[in-house]
């Protein structure tokens, strides 16, 4: 058993990994920066250590040796590096390094696919600067790894869904998105199937291997709304066609609807022997809608 598990930004996932892991451990300790986040994990009683990822010093304090690490935290939000990875990295003792780096990373860093079907051995080719941020992190933790006696799992993530991160109120004011039909494919995970394979990943998978985390059945980003608003008994968001989307369509959605590809979840399935709870978005989002039910 290591001596510590380690959480470095413990937002959502991490609070869902925290859940799985509470009852049976004592040693857990985690990183936030947010006020509101950092106050509910006191009230917790867990072991809180404000960390700032961008201070050198403050990555001195975090207890690494020989610990269970789940690397949660996000790249800063310009740049193609990742220099709090940079940072993380280099405050890493090699002699006593952590037991295993489990990381959420991106399905992002394939890039454009033209819709085909994508397993792990697909050529790494992406195009926007939060993938390739993403894709410099993951070469880093392998480099420390592979040289230091470190296991590490990358989980390439897609995009995560659950009650509290639905668009609801998005819909509920009149949303527009690019019809269906047009509309490149996507893939989503739901955030409890996520945390399941962060454990899975962390204490019971292989050592240096990587991970597509996707629910297998993709459709678009467009559809993900229709179906939230059929579910939720919302107004369903009114179609355009790609002329009227680059015009209406925030940049940020834009570089989403640039990209396409199905995600292939062969070797999650097989290799990590993840059984999902939500293996479609239906299944997912009947969920979330009955528990928003229940909270009311």
């Amino acid at each position: 058993m290591p001596e510590n598990i380690l959480i470095i930004g413990c937002g959502d996932t991490g609070k869902r990994v925290l859940k799985q892991l509470q009852p049976q451990n004592n040693n857990i300790f985690v990183t936030s920066h947010k006020k509101d986040s950092q106050k509910q994990l006191k009230q917790l009683g867990i072991s809180l250590i404000p960390a700032n990822l961008d201070n050198k010093e403050d990555l001195e304090q975090l207890p690494t040796n020989n610990a269970s690490i789940f690397y949660f935290a996000p790249p800063a939000a310009s740049g193609t590096t990742d220099v709090r990875m940079s940072n993380f990295v280099q405050s890493l003792s090699r002699k006593n390094p952590p037991k295993r780096i489990v990381y959420i990373s991106t399905t992002g860093v394939y890039g454009n696919c033209d819709g085909q079907w994508i397993s792990e051995t697909a050529t790494l080719n992406p195009g926007a600067d939060r993938s390739k941020r993403r894709l410099h992190a993951e070469s880093l933790i392998q480099e420390y790894c592979s040289s230091n006696s470190c296991e590490f799992v990358i989980l390439r993530v897609t995009g995560i869904y659950c009650l509290e991160k639905l668009p609801l109120e998005r819909l509920k004011n009149g949303m527009k998105v690019l019809h269906p039909d047009i509309a490149p494919a996507s893939n989503r995970i739901h955030a409890d199937d996520l945390a399941n394979c962060c454990v899975k990943a962390m204490f019971d998978g292989p050592a240096n291997e990587i991970f597509n985390i996707a629910d297998g059945n993709p459709s678009s980003i467009s559809d993900y709304f229709i179906q939230i608003a059929k579910i939720f008994h919302l107004p369903e968001p009114e179609l355009l066609n790609w002329e009227q989307t680059e015009k209406e369509i925030s940049p940020a959605m834009l570089s989403y609807l640039h990209e396409s590809k199905k995600i292939n979840i062969d070797k999650l399935l097989s290799v990590l022997n993840i059984k999902l709870n939500f293996p479609t978005l239906i299944d997912g989002l009947q969920n979330c809608f009955e528990l928003q039910k229940k909270n009311h």
